[in-house]
């Protein structure tokens, strides 16, 4: 039995027990929904909030599964109303804010009306944060990162990011007949990822995290069933052995610095280390463990998504992979034999990072995140209590042809000059909560396609392959491709 059939049969075991209980719990739910019915005499959002305990859960998980995400959206946009409507997901009562208003509205009040949340299944993954609360250690990270994913950083990481680049496709993808793109592809990010944020390279010790990682990060924003068998449950027991791998690195590194055989600006594991708070305090290991795992996850999940899904489109349309390879190409002319890439070179991929961009659009790696109600507060004339979870999704706007005429149409042309109306392309969110790591993101993309389409063309092997979403968009057979070389 799959993981996903697991989670869906303890679901409707968890669905059988709500039935029984939706006797007992209706007089206290009908008092719950009249209680916030009315805020400074406006209504709650048209919706509803599904089975008791479980909500909307299943339909939401299980669009995703089906390949069509977007579709619990608009059904319910089209049913309550294109501006908000109400749910429940993951046990918690919700309101959905949909289109670039509501994006609008979450990202432009980030710390006055709302500040973010997460789902119980990341307290419960990341436990050594509730020390504070999410919401401080995430203030704390954001602190952390800006010296690391500023300008003058990345142009640092341009070079690293080119030879871990070659390394990967060399040991990988150079004399294969067929390979599959997105477990590859994945490895490539966490490589990556484990060189920059812990100056990790010896391939045997980032692989002997590396798989307990993919489960770690597949049960993340899974539903927090604690039992054997579920992504939750697979996923704490993963991050228990990847905190003691990391633990074990964090100690070697203290050592190192104590002895002054790295430096504390080498990377983000060393700022860490000989950062302190305005108390004067150190972080502890527990904390800068999960901080780290957390930076992995982030700095891995998005752009694996991306570069695969970029990968599948190639394919299929060959006049924008030939655009893209005249581009790059055009860039490799302008360099000596086995000279790296620099942010020069980056700075001229525009017509491949319009592609990246339209991929994002179609198939965006970042589904939506969550918000909390810091107060009550009304949106569209409608109530929104506090302490109610809030959800934006890029499912309202990416495919809406409101904002992007013929929505299913690949059109690069789409990011040229201005681009896409402002909050209606939200990949990587928006306002003070946009993902740092989105100058990151876009590096480690571009350096990967420089190499890939000067090496290879390519071919689906299986032109009708289901997409799913789990809660990543990913290839169901994980994009199984035959190379074509390039002649030299």
């Amino acid at each position: 039995m799959s993981d996903n059939d697991m989670e869906l049969f303890f679901l409707s075991l968890l669905l059988l027990l709500a039935l029984f209980l939706s006797l007992s719990l209706r007089f206290s739910l009908r008092y719950f929904v009249c209680k916030y019915k009315r805020t400074g005499g406006a209504y709650l959002p048209p919706g509803s909030l599904g089975w008791p305990v479980v909500g909307e859960s299943l339909e939401f998980l299980s669009t995703g599964r089906n390949g069509t995400p977007e579709k619990f959206f608009e059904d319910r946009m089209k049913k309550y109303s294109p501006e908000v409507f109400k749910t429940s997901l993951l046990g918690e009562p919700a309101a959905v804010f949909c289109g670039a208003g509501g994006n609008k509205f979450l990202f432009s009040n980030e710390n006055k009306l709302v500040t973010s949340w997460w789902p119980r299944s990341v307290e419960k993954i990341f436990p050594t944060s509730l020390q504070t609360s999410t919401k401080e250690e995430a203030v704390k990270m954001r602190k952390l990162l800006p010296s690391f994913l500023k300008p003058e950083a990345l142009q640092k990481y341009v070079g690293i990011m080119d030879i871990v680049a070659r390394r990967h496709l060399d040991a990988s993808w150079d004399g294969k007949e067929q390979v599959t793109v997105f477990p590859l592809v994945k490895r490539y990010t966490f490589s990556l990822a484990c060189r920059l944020f812990m100056s990790i390279e010896d391939p045997d010790h980032v692989a002997k995290f590396a798989d307990p990682f993919h489960v770690l990060a597949a049960g993340v924003m899974s539903l927090p069933i604690n039992l054997p068998g579920t992504p939750f449950n697979r996923a704490i027991k993963a991050a228990q052995l990847i905190r003691k791998e990391l633990l074990a690195i964090i100690r070697k590194r203290k050592t190192d610095l104590a002895e002054k055989t790295v430096s504390s600006t080498q990377d983000i594991l060393s700022h860490m280390l000989t950062t302190t708070d305005e108390s004067g305090k150190f972080m502890n290991e527990l904390d800068i463990a999960d901080k780290i795992l957390g930076l992995l996850i982030g700095g891995h999940d998005t752009a694996s998504a991306a570069i695969t899904f970029i990968m599948k489109y190639l394919a299929e349309l060959p006049e924008i992979y030939n655009e893209v390879l005249k581009e790059q190409t055009e860039i490799a002319k302008s360099k000596a034999s086995g000279e790296l890439l620099t942010w020069e070179d980056i700075q001229k991929m525009k017509y491949s990072w319009n592609v990246a961009c339209e991929v994002m659009r179609l198939a965006p790696p970042l589904q939506g995140t969550f918000r909390e109600a810091l107060t009550d507060f009304t949106f569209a004339g409608f109530s929104i209590p506090k302490g109610w979870k809030l959800y934006w999704t890029s499912n309202s706007t990416h495919r809406n042809p409101k904002y992007f005429p013929e929505p299913l149409k690949f059109d690069p042309s789409r990011f040229e000059g201005n681009g896409p109306a402002p909050y209606t392309f939200v990949p990587f969110g928006g306002g003070p909560r946009m993902c740092p790591g989105k100058e990151y993101a876009r590096l480690e993309i571009l350096v990967f396609i420089y190499h890939l389409v000067r090496r290879f063309k390519w071919e689906n092997a299986l032109p009708d392959e289901k997409i799913i979403v789990d809660p990543m968009p990913q290839p169901a057979k994980g994009l199984p491709v035959r190379l074509q070389p390039h002649k030299p």
